[in-house]
């Protein structure tokens, strides 16, 4: 994983953000020290492709002609739109997060500085979850590259040793054989590990988000479902997936024991990112396993292809002319 995917950049954005509203700076003037601040450092923080100096200065330019939440998104450069079976760069989700928040709480009229803490601690720990991941990942990503070039290593070993493999491999029938399988099946085992690398990275960098936002606009004294209009219709907006399973369980618990919803949301919210964060490490972990298939079905058969076939017809071609 790329160093600019952190999620930190963005969680210490929204946390200063609450800290300001709630010492009663206007959002105005809040993103406008935040830009400031940006301004005195040597270099901005770069996050997912994007830089988040640019962001926050283009949100704190455009604050005082339009609503905050829609500054956010308009200050989002293209890329970070969610693509159709494709992962979303997880700062681009989590902006994205921020912008749905800051909708929901103006609609519902709950208080942004609390609503703003809840989120950065949101954002951090799937931070560390997204940590977690990437070092978890590192080894096997690995592995999956190296051994992508032992069919190189074995032309070059035959080489070192006198033979001609090269034009074996690009001068006779036997060798065009070798390397139309071994390329190949360099193909297919190259192809197979980006598959199990992408089906072993979280694609869902916001869980909990619908339970979060939920809890949000009922601390602002709105009914249940004018909450749920508000968080379906800044999910809508912001182009990010509501669906929780567990929400209407908890709102289903919280009406039957006659307890207030926001509490129960925001404890199911933590769950849903503890999940998440535990079947990202059990993928990471199975992955170590699992990149041992192409391996063993595709680079060493491939390796014996482009390495050793073309040595020993090598060997075999000299020793024959040699009578």
């Amino acid at each position: 994983m790329a160093e600019t995917a952190s999620l930190d950049p963005v969680a210490s954005v929204v946390q200063r953000l609450g800290v300001l509203l709630a010492a009663g700076v206007t959002p105005a003037s809040a993103w406008g020290y935040l830009a400031e601040s940006f301004d005195d450092r040597p270099s901005g923080g770069r996050t997912s492709g994007h830089a988040t100096q640019d962001i926050v200065a283009t949100v704190a330019a455009r604050v005082g002609t339009e609503p905050v939440a829609g500054a956010i998104l308009a200050a989002l450069p293209a890329e970070s739109a969610p693509r159709r079976g494709e992962a979303w760069a997880a700062s681009g989700a989590a902006w994205r997060g921020l912008a749905a928040a800051w909708f929901v709480a103006s609609d519902a009229g709950a208080p942004l500085a609390p609503s703003l803490r809840d989120l950065a601690g949101s954002l951090r720990d799937l931070a560390e979850t997204q940590r977690d991941v990437d070092v978890a990942l590192a080894g096997p990503a690995a592995t999956a590259k190296f051994v992508t070039v032992l069919p190189v290593v074995g032309i070059l070993f035959g080489l070192g040793l006198g033979f001609d493999t090269l034009g074996v491999l690009f001068g006779t029938v036997s060798g065009a054989l070798c390397l139309a399988g071994g390329a190949a099946l360099m193909l297919v085992a190259r192809a197979w590990n980006r598959r199990l690398l992408r089906a072993a990275t979280p694609k869902d960098v916001t869980p909990g988000l619908s339970l979060e936002l939920l809890s949000i606009a009922v601390s602002g004294g709105a009914s249940l479902d004018r909450a749920r209009r508000a968080v379906a219709s800044a999910l809508e907006r912001c182009e990010l997936d509501g669906r929780d399973a567990e929400l209407d369980e908890v709102l289903e618990l919280s009406r039957r024991a006659g307890v207030p919803a926001g509490a129960l949301l925001r404890s199911e919210a933590e769950q849903s990112r503890r999940i998440a964060r535990s079947a990202a490490r059990q993928k990471a972990a199975a992955l170590s396993v699992t990149l041992m298939l192409p391996l063993g079905l595709c680079v060493l058969p491939a390796f014996l292809l482009l390495g050793v076939a073309p040595l020993m017809i090598a060997v075999i071609s000299s020793t024959a002319g040699s009578f």
